[in-house]
């Protein structure tokens, strides 16, 4: 089976949307409506005909430790950070970066902005 070399990926873009649920009390994401916001891409990508192998995968992640920019979501190879507060943002993402390829500079979260 031949190998895939560093500039090739099985995805163009993969979208990781942390829904870490703290039990606690402290603050996270999925506090801020994380799991709806993911939901929502999910369906638009695969709406919009973006979803597959070579294209965009949408994808949940456990705490990606950026709790204090709740809530958070990430797009590889870019390694572009996003916060957001609703579905506008994920649309905005969506259409921007994931399918132009274009960061949303206004939705990018700190890059001082930790746990």
């Amino acid at each position: 089976m031949p190998r895939m070399n560093q500039s090739q990926s099985y995805y163009q873009r993969h979208i990781f949307f942390c829904l870490n649920q703290r039990e606690d009390g402290r603050d996270c994401c999925a506090s801020h409506g994380a799991r709806a916001a993911f939901e929502h891409c999910k369906v638009r990508v695969k709406a919009l005909g973006l979803s597959g192998p070579g294209q965009v995968r949408v994808n949940q992640a456990g705490c990606l430790d950026r709790c204090a920019g709740t809530p958070v979501a990430v797009v590889y190879p870019e390694a572009v950070w996003y916060t957001y507060t609703g579905t506008d943002d994920i649309d905005e993402i969506i259409e921007s970066h994931l399918q132009n390829g274009q960061p949303v500079e206004r939705l990018r979260l700190a890059p001082d902005v930790g746990h």
